[in-house]
């Protein structure tokens, strides 16, 4: 079975295809990618690699966390699942709809 690995603290320059080669090094990786920001195409310094097996995976969390690429200390930790988020996102849990108020009100 599969276990999905979260890379956290990544440098900006660091690409999807480094963590592929970087994670080789502990098992066979099935996928591996950088996020990005849907506007501006930048990394947001966070990525997921899935490998093929829990052992690897948790190889690859003991090899890795904490391991320096790019300058950078990697956070290396299993992924968990994706939180639900509202259908309104402009809320952000104001009360006002996400708005501020001037202080003068």
């Amino acid at each position: 079975m599969s276990i999905r690995l979260y890379v956290g603290n990544l440098a900006f320059q660091t690409t999807s295809e480094d963590l592929t080669d970087l994670f080789a090094q502990a098992g066979t990786v099935e996928s591996a990618r950088v996020i990005e920001d849907r506007e501006t195409g930048l990394s947001r310094g966070f990525g997921f690699v899935e490998m093929t097996s829990r052992e690897e995976g948790e190889r690859a969390i003991e090899q890795f966390n904490g391991k320096e690429l790019d300058g950078r200390y990697l956070k290396v930790n299993e992924a968990r699942p994706r939180e639900e988020r509202s259908d309104n996102r402009r809320n952000s849990g104001r009360p006002n709809g996400g708005h501020r108020r001037p202080s003068r009100w």
